[in-house]
């Protein structure tokens, strides 16, 4: 009755058990993986926010594929502040990033295709790509005193899947990276660009954590690359940390005959769906202003439990370390590689003994037991419980 791409294993797990267990006894759960802002006791300009929304021109219905051309035109100014010129007519707005790459690989592939996406990275590009009947080859990131994308590894994992796999029509590249919160360096996006170049990929960038890098230095955008084709794809989720607005966008670029293909199909794939909400497409100029507040409250709250997190862990015997970041909203813990405990047994352990949440590894592909997975957005006197609690258990 049901199709092969939604059969997935639908049994719950230990570590989901163990959360519906400690809440059914009305216990409570210090929650480590909490990633929505909303629920972290952040100022938002509510009146801004609330006004915005209110706009008399959502009353009428005038459905423009690409979406409202003045809201395409302040995603583009956001963009030139980053410093890439783009034209709005480049510029699709998307119900959410999701919808995005759905549209994406409907231009780019044909079911039984590929593509390739970073090892560890979020488990939804596997749905997504499932959901669209692609398949997603991962091609590893190394860990050296901070992460990078393995080149070599990357070409292998490109060769074999065009000996074996569904025939590969893009690279996923997220800057920075979720969990791991590494930036694409300069010198990987060049050969990534080659790589394209010589397979005829498209580039996919996912850039919904660029504005956090945690050291105050902004870094590039993928948006105004000329030499392959590009998709650039951000939302108000995480610049305006207003996830509940359900607005994001994708950026074309790349030479001019491919791009301008490109946004033809891309036409027709928007304006059979025209999914995007008018007065949250309406609202974008005003939602994209108040990510001037909210994000150096974000920011400053990373830094307040990265330090936090620093500290329990320096302190003697707390049987792990930290791995370096840049960026995102993320850190993860690597434990004692001698403790004899797998990543899943310990989360479950955590939530069954000590009333926390954390992610063990696993969940985003990590291949090697002893890495739990942190937000940083809990407000600072929950974070520094839970991780008391967590060094004291580890």
């Amino acid at each position: 009755m049901f199709s092969r791409r939604t059969g997935w294993p639908l049994e719950r797990n230990t570590l989901t058990r163990e959360i519906e267990s400690r809440r059914a006894q009305g216990l409570a759960v210090i929650d480590l993986t909490e990633s929505n802002p909303a629920r972290c006791g952040f100022a938002y300009d509510s009146r801004a926010i609330l006004q915005a929304l209110s706009k008399p021109a959502a009353l009428d219905y005038a459905p423009d594929p690409r979406g409202p051309r003045e809201s395409r035109r302040a995603v583009a100014a956001y963009y030139e502040e980053r410093g890439a010129r783009l034209d709005a007519e480049q510029i699709f707005l998307t119900a959410s990033t999701s919808e995005a790459y759905s549209y994406l690989f409907r231009l780019l592939a044909d079911p039984g295709d590929s593509v390739l996406a970073p090892q560890p990275s979020y488990p939804l590009f596997d749905f997504l790509a499932g959901l669209n009947d692609l398949e997603v080859i991962p091609y590893p990131l190394t860990y050296d005193s901070e992460w990078r994308i393995d080149r070599d590894g990357l070409a292998a994992c490109i060769e074999r899947a065009d000996r074996v796999l569904g025939v590969p029509r893009a690279i996923i590249v997220v800057h920075p990276n979720n969990p791991t919160g590494s930036f694409v360096k300069p010198e990987e996006s060049q050969a990534l660009a080659e790589l394209c170049r010589r397979h005829e990929l498209a580039m996919m960038a996912d850039e919904v954590f660029s504005d956090y890098a945690l050291d105050g230095r902004p870094r590039p955008t993928h948006a105004a690359c000329d030499s392959v084709l590009t998709f650039t794809l951000s939302g108000l989720s995480k610049i305006s940390a207003l996830p509940q607005m359900k607005l994001a966008w994708f950026v074309v670029s790349g030479p001019e005959d491919v791009r301008r293909r490109a946004i033809e199909r891309l036409e027709i794939i928007a304006d059979t769906y025209l999914s995007v909400s008018a007065p949250a497409a309406l609202a974008a100029p005003e939602l994209l202003e108040t990510r001037r507040t909210v994000q150096p409250e974000i920011r400053a709250r990373l830094q307040q439990n990265l330090a936090e997190l620093d500290r329990r862990l320096d302190l003697a015997g707390s049987g792990a370390h930290r791995l370096h970041v840049e960026g995102g909203w993320y850190a993860i813990v690597k434990l004692d590689p001698d403790s004899g405990v797998s990543d899943d047994d310990l989360a479950a352990n955590l939530v069954r003994e000590d009333g926390v949440l954390v992610h063990p590894g696993h969940f985003y592909g990590f291949q090697e037991e002893g890495h739990l997975v942190l937000s940083l957005l809990p407000e600072p006197d929950i974070f520094a419980e839970g991780i008391g609690k967590l060094r004291r258990r580890i």
